[in-house]
């Protein structure tokens, strides 16, 4: 109970006098509005029509219609530490996400866990009466969390979310997505070929959830926290959607960049006298001890560019642009419920992106970024076999790094860095019952940490003091209410601390200091940091370097940042390599790795990060079965999918075996003799050979003893995908691994049965860490 019983009790009940209060469901206030957060992934600054963009968003539109588009609203640079801002109105250092989810370094600034003294929004509206719903992206909870043997205290519905529907990690594929419902995995409802789509499941979901409650309490608010996949990679959309933007960016990036420049200063988002940041500025930097600037980091100017390149590229944009208004289009159909059902009105609307477009494509871009992470270089060649499959099941894309500083134009960079390509992101703030202003546009100073703030005001709420039991540590945001009364209110916020992956920055009443550090390169060497000083007042697109000119201004920004990193556990900082990271020792684990592995059938599905690991090793899988009939087939065991995946199954009588190696080739095994009826154990062993990279070996089938088939094959180095499907036994849901299954999805053994699968992996293992933590990386 939190609150104390108030009635009388005596012997006999007619004597005693109930009080019913402590039991009572809390109630919000008569004519509380509802709360709408719509997130967006990987954007940017500039895609979108209202800042400008080429790339056609009439729902979006109609909000910023209804109510402010802001200009000046800040994130930090990755996906994780934006979203507990977003839901706490803490730094992200504070909640423990100093870096994305998966890459923690066990400090209290980077432990992958938000505390429960940082209370989430929706724990906060739970304990006041709203309904409170959660879909698509979560990416709040430690890998080794990410699975049914481990707690869900940081899962969606254990952080004040009374419904779940979505995906847990970094990213998903849009159209075999890893679906959890609540508290545990579910099969996706339809296929690709029905029309599938993760965007449109999770909207009609998400109206789904809205109806379930308003047809019992037709007056309660509700608190939804709506994260599509778009536009993370891999950037998946209907044909249809990518069609309509054929042709539309043969301009190529940097003529891009101008085109929406200039209708960025019509639109009045900057002064007339702004300047439009160049390509590669720090292209020349060097560590102290002679490290070069990042290749992924640097732009391949157009003009270099072959013609091949250039269609490539360009479809890649124009796929991109279409997942974009896929998208829109599906926040359209849910705003259009909201309208229809009378609700749209008293809805408070706030949309925003993560963080800055996405630099993970590097130069060239991908169409299967399996290849990227396995090490295995793409051709110009051989993409462009799939040009005309780009977005769809067959391929898992992602554009050049050119296409991302054109989607932040007019900045420079992009996500993980702390210049204004990283971290200035779209803002729309929409109620049209409560905010008189419309179709306007705001240039005051905002930050992820100022939305819960802001929100409370609304809501005339106050951060309690305690929930759940954890005293609470304050808010770190400030409102920006008064911003929606006045175009020219002053910024409510006086500073924004910034730090990732060796990036730094210090924003404090219109001047802005940033290291000029590469991320996750292992250049360290903080103390011999080059910083910049900008007047963002005056020089908005950062391109005035002014430290040497103000160099007492510049050491007391940077002084102040140390001071800031104090007060929100922003140190230690790290920019170490993603093979440093993954290395660590002392990194949690469900479970210790051990040399046998039980799996059985009727079970939920064991992601990656916590099945077995068979990389760059021998190992065997064993299958005891009863064959019932001469005609059984179907899969025994399974792990992974088309981009990279292996199985062992029965067709045609025969024992086969697949390991598909980045989804570029399908090695097959088939045994010469048919299984027998009856119990037998049904087995593949691989043998390694030799310590070359990828390895390579004999795998063999075994009936029993007997040895009835081998042939040689070679494994991947890395994951088979990045948080992609995982291993079940008795089936292979969702992507299949091969095309040579007999039958119906999920491919489910008929004429048989699977008592269990034992995965040995005995032998001595030789892990590249380099290849896992490139994979771990690009989650985020």
């Amino acid at each position: 109970m939190t609150k104390p019983f108030k009635g009388t009790i005596n012997v006999d009940i007619r004597d005693s006098v109930p009080d019913w209060e402590p039991y009572m469901q809390p109630v919000a206030p008569a004519g509380s509005p509802n709360i709408l957060y719509v997130v967006l992934d990987d954007v940017g600054f500039s895609a979108m029509e209202p800042w400008g963009g080429l790339i056609e968003t009439p729902s979006i539109k109609r909000l910023a219609s209804n109510g402010l588009t802001y200009t000046n609203w800040h994130t930090t640079a990755l996906c994780s530490p934006t979203r507990s801002s977003l839901l706490t109105g803490r730094n992200h250092t504070t909640n423990g996400m100093a870096c994305i989810a998966e890459a923690t370094s066990g400090f209290p600034g980077s432990n992958g866990h938000i505390p429960f003294e940082c209370a989430t929004i929706a724990e906060v509206l739970g304990d006041r009466g709203w309904n409170t719903y959660m879909l698509g992206k979560w990416h709040l909870v430690a890998s080794d969390e990410m699975n049914m043997a481990s707690t869900k205290r940081n899962w969606p519905v254990g952080r004040g979310f009374e419904r779940y529907y979505g995906f847990l990690g970094g990213e998903t594929n849009q159209w075999y997505p890893d679906l959890i419902y609540d508290n545990h995995p579910v099969e996706q409802p339809s296929w690709p070929e029905d029309g599938y789509h993760l965007t449109t499941d999770l909207t009609d979901r998400a109206i789904e959830f809205i109806k379930d409650a308003k047809m019992i309490a037709s007056d309660k608010p509700f608190f939804m926290y709506f994260c599509p996949g778009a536009c993370h990679a891999p950037h998946h959309a209907p044909t249809e959607w990518i069609e309509k933007y054929e042709g539309k960016f043969d301009m190529g990036y940097e003529k891009h960049r101008e085109l929406v420049f200039e209708r960025q200063k019509q639109m009045g988002i900057f002064p007339k006298d702004a300047e439009l940041s160049l390509i590669n500025p720090y292209v020349e930097e060097t560590s102290p001890d002679g490290k070069p600037w990042p290749p992924l980091d640097i732009v391949r100017p157009w003009d270099s560019l072959s013609e091949d390149e250039r269609r490539l590229f360009c479809r890649m944009a124009e796929v991109y642009a279409g997942f974009l208004s896929h998208t829109d289009h599906e926040i359209g159909r849910l705003l259009d419920f909201l309208e229809e059902s009378g609700q749209l009105d008293n809805t408070i609307v706030v949309l925003v992106s993560d963080n800055g477009a996405s630099g993970e494509g590097g130069p060239n871009g991908s169409v299967n970024e399996s290849k990227f992470f396995n090490g295995i270089p793409d051709s110009i060649e051989e993409n462009l076999k799939y040009l005309d499959e780009l977005g769809s099941p067959a391929t898992y894309n992602h554009y050049p790094v050119g296409w991302a500083w054109a989607f932040n134009t007019p900045f420079k960079m992009w996500k993980r860095y702390n210049f204004e390509g990283g971290v200035a992101d779209p803002l729309i703030v929409s109620w049209p019952s409560g905010i008189e202003a419309k179709g306007e546009l705001r240039h005051q100073y905002n930050h992820a940490t100022d939305i819960v703030p802001t929100i409370f005001d609304l809501l005339g709420l106050e951060m309690p003091q305690e929930v759940n039991g954890f005293t609470q540590i304050p808010l770190e945001g400030v409102s920006f209410r008064s911003t929606f009364e006045s175009a020219g209110a002053p910024s409510p916020k006086e500073t924004a601390f910034f730090s990732m992956l060796g990036s730094r920055a210090i924003w404090h009443r219109g001047w802005k200091a940033v290291s000029v550090h590469p991320t996750i390169t292992g250049w360290a060497n903080f103390e011999h940091d080059r910083w910049e000083l900008f007047n963002t007042d005056e020089d908005p697109t950062e391109m005035h370097d002014l430290a040497s000119e103000h160099p007492a201004k510049l050491q007391e920004m940077i002084n102040l940042w140390f001071h800031e990193a104090g007060r929100f556990h922003g140190l230690p900082v790290e920019d170490r390599t993603a093979v440093e990271v993954l290395s660590d020792p002392t990194r949690p684990q469900v479970v210790p790795p051990r040399d046998r592995y039980v799996y059985y059938p009727g079970a939920a599905e064991v992601p990656e990060s916590a099945a077995v690991n068979i990389r760059n090793r021998s190992y065997a899988i064993a299958a005891e079965v009863d064959v019932e009939s001469p005609d059984a087939q179907g899969v025994l065991f399974s792990h992974g999918a088309r981009f990279g995946g292996h199985s062992l199954y029965v067709k045609d009588g025969k024992l086969k075996y697949v390991y598909n190696f980045v989804g570029s080739n399908e090695q097959i095994i088939e045994s010469t003799k048919d299984i027998p009826t009856g119990k037998v154990i049904l087995s593949a062993v691989f043998e390694r050979e030799g310590d070359s990279m990828p390895t390579t070996g004999t795998l063999s089938l075994f009936i029993g003893d007997e040895k009835v088939g081998e042939g040689r094959i070679m494994t991947q180095p890395g994951n088979f995908s990045l948080v992609g499907e995982g291993l079940n036994v008795g089936k292979d849901p969702g992507e299949a691994v091969t095309a040579d299954y007999s039958g119906q999805r999920p491919f489910g053994i008929t004429g048989g049965t699977v008592k269990e699968v034992i995965v040995d992996v005995s032998g001595a293992s030789f892990i590249d860490l380099e290849r896992e933590a490139a994979a771990m990386f690009a989650r985020e």
